[in-house]
Parts: C-alpha cells; sequence; structure tokens
C-alpha cells in the first residue's frame, strides 16, 4: 500500500465509524438555531453525502466532480427553501469538518501514519471543499433571489388587480407601461409554461392563485403560440383596468379549455363562449330547466349529453362526431333527436343551438 493510499484509507475509517455521524447531527442540531428544527435524518443524509464525497475526492487527489457539485446545489436549494440561511449551511460543515480532522489526527498517530501525509490530504480536502462552498453559495443565493422575486411579483400583481392609483404605482414601480398592458390567464395545471414564459422574457410580473398562474405584461412573451396548454389573453389596456383584464382572460382560459383550444387564446377569439363561462348564474338555470328532461333519458342521459356536444362541435357533422365518440354515426343522430326532443332545443335555430351546447358543457361539468 502506498502512503497515499494509508492515509486514504485513514480517512475512509474515520468517515465510517459508525458514531461519528451521530456525533455531528448531534452537535449541528445542538448549536446551529436555524437547523435544530430540522429532522435528524434529513440532517444525517445530507452530512453522510457529503462525507462520502470528499473521501473519494481525497482518495483519487482530485476536486468535485461535476455530479458532487449537482448534489451540493441540491443541499443549498433544499435548505434555502427551507428557510435555513447560507451561514447556518457552512456552520453545519465546519462542525463535520473540525469532528473528521480532529479525529483522523488520532487514528493517524495511532497508526504510525506520518503527519506531513495527514496535512497534505487536509489541504487536498481545503481545495475541494473551497469549490463546493462556491457553488453552494451561488446556488442558494439564486433561489433567495428568485424566492424574492416572486414575492415581489405577488404584491406588485395584487396592488395591480386592486385598480386606481395602487395599480398605477404598481406598474410604474415594474416597469410596465401606463398603456397597453395585456393580462394572461392560465388554468392549474400551468401546462402552458406562463410563469417560465413571463420570466424568461423579462417582459412583466407573474403570479400563482389557488387556480390559475396570472401574469400583467408590457408586451407578450414568446413561445406560448403553441403551447401545451391553453392560456387566456386580454388586453391591451391601462393598469388601472388589470381587474377587467384579468376576469376576461379568466373566462377565455376557460373557453379555450371547453373547446381543447391550446395556447393563447385571446378573448375576442371566443367571445361567445367566454361570455358563458362568465356567467354561471344562468348556466345554473339552463340546467335546472333542462334537467328533468336530460335525467328522463336515464341510464344513456350521460353518454347521450357527450355525444351531442361533440356533434355540436363537430360542426353538426354526425360522421366527425361519430369518429370523435368512437360510435357509429347513426348512433349519434339518435342520441341528438333523443336530447333534442326531450328538451325541446332545436339545433337549426343558432340561439337555441348555443343554449343546447351551454347546457352538455355545463352539465358535463356538474358530474366531473
Amino acid at each position: 500500500m502506498s502512503k497515499w493510499d494509508s492515509i486514504a484509507d485513514l480517512i475512509e475509517r474515520v468517515v465510517a465509524a459508525p458514531d461519528l455521524i451521530d456525533d455531528v447531527v448531534e452537535e449541528v442540531r445542538a448549536s446551529i438555531r436555524e437547523i435544530s428544527g430540522l429532522e435528524a435524518s434529513d440532517v444525517a443524509r445530507h452530512t453522510r453525502a457529503l462525507l462520502a464525497a470528499a473521501t473519494r475526492a481525497i482518495a483519487s487527489r482530485r476536486g468535485p466532480t461535476e455530479a458532487e457539485l449537482s448534489f451540493v446545489e441540491d443541499l443549498a436549494v433544499t435548505r434555502a427553501r427551507q428557510g435555513v440561511p447560507i451561514h447556518a449551511v457552512l456552520s453545519a460543515i465546519h462542525v463535520a469538518e473540525r469532528r473528521i480532522w480532529a479525529r483522523a489526527k488520532v487514528a493517524a498517530a495511532q497508526s504510525g501514519v506520518e503527519p506531513a501525509l495527514v496535512l497534505d490530504a487536509r489541504e487536498l480536502y481545503d481545495d475541494w471543499a473551497q469549490e463546493v462552498r462556491a457553488r453552494l453559495l451561488q446556488a442558494h443565493r439564486t433561489v433567495e433571489a428568485t424566492e424574492r422575486a416572486i414575492d415581489t411579483d405577488a404584491d406588485t400583481v395584487r396592488r395591480l388587480l386592486q385598480g386606481g392609483s395602487a395599480a398605477s404605482l404598481a406598474a410604474a414601480a415594474a416597469g410596465l407601461p401606463a398603456t397597453g398592458v395585456h393580462v394572461l390567464v392560465a388554468p392549474h395545471p400551468d401546462l402552458a409554461g406562463l410563469t417560465a414564459a413571463v420570466r424568461r422574457a423579462r417582459v412583466g410580473v407573474v403570479t400563482d392563485t389557488e387556480a390559475e398562474t396570472i401574469a400583467v405584461v408590457g408586451r407578450l412573451p414568446g413561445g406560448l403560440a403553441g403551447a401545451p396548454g391553453p392560456v387566456g389573453v386580454a388586453g391591451p389596456g391601462r393598469p388601472e383596468e388589470a381587474a377587467t383584464l384579468r376576469r376576461l382572460a379568466a373566462a377565455a382560459a376557460r373557453a379555450a379549455q371547453a373547446r381543447g383550444r391550446t395556447g393563447t387564446v385571446g378573448v375576442a377569439e371566443v367571445a361567445t363562449l367566454a361570455a358563458q363561462q362568465d356567467r354561471g348564474d344562468l348556466a345554473a338555470l339552463l340546467v335546472e330547466r333542462h334537467a328533468a328532461a336530460v335525467d328522463g333519458l336515464g341510464r344513456v342521459a350521460d353518454h347521450t349529453v357527450a355525444t351531442v356536444r361533440a356533434w355540436l362541435q363537430c360542426g353538426c357533422d354526425a360522421e366527425r362526431a361519430a369518429r370523435a365518440e368512437y360510435v357509429h354515426a347513426n348512433t349519434v343522430r339518435n342520441r341528438v333527436a333523443a336530447l333534442t326532443a326531450a328538451t325541446g332545443l332545436d339545433p337549426r335555430d343558432p340561439f337555441q343551438a348555443v343554449d343546447l351546447w351551454w347546457l352538455c358543457v355545463t352539465w358535463q361539468a356538474r358530474r366531473t
């Protein structure tokens, strides 16, 4: 065994000692207030992984690999999102370092390993640890900056939706124009990637609510036209009109969902559907009026409603609707005849056709 192999083996035995991790975790949680609330298993898992990586680096006489630095980034992100400040993370690492090298000196003396080798190993470790700390700091600060941006955006959107002078001041602070803003709304889950698109293009502010992602922008970000999810768009308008634009954009997004459309959908493109989506009270009255007639169709009621909706959305083409619903065209015609006879709604009348489609959409929504 070479001299370096002997010091590498010694460090590996020190790190592998059964009580080392427990001692480190106990001291870290007792002495560092910001980490005391974390689960011991969490602290132990990350400490063990870091020490194992350091041991491999010493044995190979190298700096950290990209895989090791990626793990360090993950640790920084985890701790930042747990609210643990960077100084506490670095202090915890220092505790582990102090424990390891104190034990290494004792073990070296007992094993006859030259003190100079221990010093060389420590210098190599310090070089490794310097790169690790730099990546920790960078990743932790990136998360903190992102979290601050999220909080700032959320507050700005909230003030924009208040309207009046609060909206004007919020728009000015966010660098939004005094005229020509657009509001974009993506229902959750945000399949279109609205948040990422707005932040990448730096065109406005964006935040999440329980039901949707809302963005107020000075110009439309790229990359959304072919997105896999719908994004309702309303505007342009003044920042003071953001609340109204948000309501219109949300209605457009719901209308786009109802029609199976994706990408950006302007409210004017789906004006009739958006108006319907915005009037849940009228939808409820429509269902109430025809509920008995639909229920009277018995076990096939839900299938009938789905088929009639597909027929209407296929331009009243029985063949297209049959392919969409995986049924025979005659089945489509029979179900259309059954529902129209039961409700008295005549799809040849454009206004009644809209009512029939609205009834089908609302009926299905209430069944899910």
